[in-house]
């Protein structure tokens, strides 16, 4: 019996997802590990990736990713000084606070549309509008879990 690839890849993902599963994450980067399994195994079962295009996309989407997550760290410690001491902020210290918000905010756009052309390189128009389709399914997944947990 002979599987296609895309049904292999989910069959190794599902078990290593529930393996993650059984054993409760130790720290934030176990959690972190563990939420990207899984949004991997997602994605690839709604993309349903041949292995040609999975082998040109999983690097590039996580290379989208890793400077989405650089620019996200560098906004996150450029605002800490504003919000420690935001009541203090002068009109001057202000305007550049809010200004920055918006040149990351862009930059994040800048990062997407560039990456978003490197995905219609790699896969038909279809399988990217369903990427982002999958991503926004497993945000409100996950936000939809976190909720019923409270």
């Amino acid at each position: 019996m002979s599987y296609p690839v895309s049904k292999m890849i989910c069959i190794l993902l599902a078990a290593s997802c529930a393996a993650a599963m059984a054993q409760p994450p130790k720290n934030q980067q176990e959690k972190k590990e563990k939420m990207e399994q899984l949004k991997i195994a997602f994605i690839t079962q709604k993309l349903n990736l041949t292995r040609q295009e999975a082998q040109k996309f999983w690097p590039v989407y996580n290379e989208y990713h890793d400077a989405l997550d650089a620019l996200r760290k560098e906004r996150k410690e450029e605002l800490k000084n504003y919000r420690t001491r935001f009541d203090e902020l002068s009109e001057k210290e202000l305007t550049e606070m809010v200004d920055k918000q918006i040149i990351y905010r862009q930059r994040e756009l800048d990062l997407l549309k560039k990456y978003h052309a490197e995905y219609k390189s790699i896969l038909p128009v279809k399988k990217v509008a369903m990427l982002y389709r999958a991503e926004d399914e497993f945000k409100a997944k996950v936000l939809q879990e976190i909720k019923d947990r409270d």
